[in-house]
């Protein structure tokens, strides 16, 4: 594939949701030179779905590719075990290797409706890093300094604060780094976090003779609470969320996140957003990001569907069934047995903020015991329904 060395493409490329470049002029040569670059990026498998934060940078490896560029896509199914401490202000648990593989067992069909995946070159890092010897790994550290490590903003604030930092975590960038080297990375995307990490990498190469990489980083999107978007956190859109669901979860965010989402989130020229109502301004927004995941129909019935349960107040056309044979069931056990509450705890604290209904009406009571009809319809929050089925 001839690569594509179209000036605005290239500016785009450099600025869309770009938090910085290092040596933005050598990377815009590179790119108008015509020579093919490998692309680096990589994911730690630490939750099952990725949501549109990663994704934002999915996008922009996508253009890469699109160019003609090498995406090299690294699973780190070997340093998940540690974690990045990138954004931690604690320990991070330890995930179990069962764990990792469950995590990052459909990430590459998840990741693959952004990107061209039969053009991808896919690695799960354990290749290489499995590997290193204890001289390999003594002779990568001799590099690096103690307070190099520290002085990075997460750790120095755990450290100030008396907050333990594993000895395992200082070695998290040396891992991150040594894959640009096996991989022989041109160019390595991050998010804006990831910045010491990436460049971890470029020093890397220069000491053991390889060409440094370039480095991308790009905005973080936050989360529909307004902090960081996190899975650790659930303030998430994940990629598979159901079309409703993710159409519902972008109307549910505040009107100020809108232009960031624009920009991170969806393919629109940015000039073409518009300076309408608020209001259909989000709805073009919402119909945007569930179309790039799953195609305009699924974008206009996941519309139709939330005019249909917010505005005129209907419940949804279609929604899961519980079937039953009890007559009678405590809230908590039905919200529970119904998949609308983890735990009975749970179930409580929904039913104690009145954000559970039966058939429209409020459940204010976690006491109460609600018999239990064909049709009957269990809601939870704004979004999520179940209808009883006796059998």
């Amino acid at each position: 594939m001839k690569i594509n060395t179209d000036l605005e493409k290239i500016k785009e490329l450099l600025e869309r949701g770009v938090e910085g470049i290092s040596l933005k002029d050598s990377l815009a040569e590179k790119l108008r030179s015509g020579k093919k670059l490998r692309i680096k990026h990589g994911i730690d498998p630490t939750g099952p779905r990725i949501h549109i934060g990663r994704a934002s940078q999915l996008w922009k490896l996508r253009a890469f590719q699109e160019m003609g560029h090498q995406i090299v896509l690294i699973i780190g199914d070997f340093t998940a075990r540690i974690g990045d401490a990138s954004d931690k202000q604690s320990l991070r648990p330890v995930l179990t290797g069962q764990e990792i593989k469950r995590n990052m067992k459909d990430y590459a069909k998840q990741i693959g409706k952004i990107l061209d995946m039969d053009k991808v070159e896919l690695h799960y890092n354990s290749e290489w890093l499995a590997k290193l010897r204890i001289e390999d790994l003594i002779k990568l550290a001799m590099s690096f300094t103690a307070q190099q490590m520290i002085q990075r903003r997460n750790f120095k604030e755990r450290w100030d604060q008396n907050k333990p930092i594993g000895l395992h975590e200082l070695f998290y960038p040396l891992f991150q780094g040594y894959d640009s080297v096996a991989i022989k990375a041109d160019v390595e995307l991050g998010g804006s976090d990831q910045l010491f990490n990436l460049e971890i990498g470029r020093e890397m190469q220069k000491m053991l003779k390889q060409k440094p990489q370039d480095i991308m980083t790009l905005k973080m999107l936050d989360g529909l609470d307004g902090r960081k978007m996190s899975t650790s956190w659930g303030n998430v859109i994940n990629i598979i969320d159901k079309p409703e669901d993710m159409y519902g979860k972008v109307m549910s965010m505040k009107d100020e996140q809108m232009p960031q989402y624009f920009e991170m989130a969806t393919l629109l020229p940015l000039e073409k957003i518009g300076t309408e109502n608020p209001r259909d301004i989000k709805v073009r927004l919402a119909k945007e990001i569930v179309r790039l995941y799953y195609g305009e129909s699924a974008a206009g019935k996941a519309a139709k569907e939330f005019a249909r349960v917010f505005q005129e107040k209907k419940v949804p056309g279609q929604m899961p069934t519980l079937k039953i044979s009890q007559d009678k069931l405590n809230i908590l056990d039905l919200l529970k047995l119904a998949g609308l509450a983890s735990s009975k705890s749970e179930g409580r604290r929904l039913v104690v903020q009145k954000g559970v209904k039966i058939n429209d009406k409020i459940c204010g009571d976690s006491k109460q015991d609600i018999e239990l009809h064909e049709g009957m319809i269990v809601q939870v929050g704004k979004r999520r329904f179940i209808k009883i089925q006796r059998v």
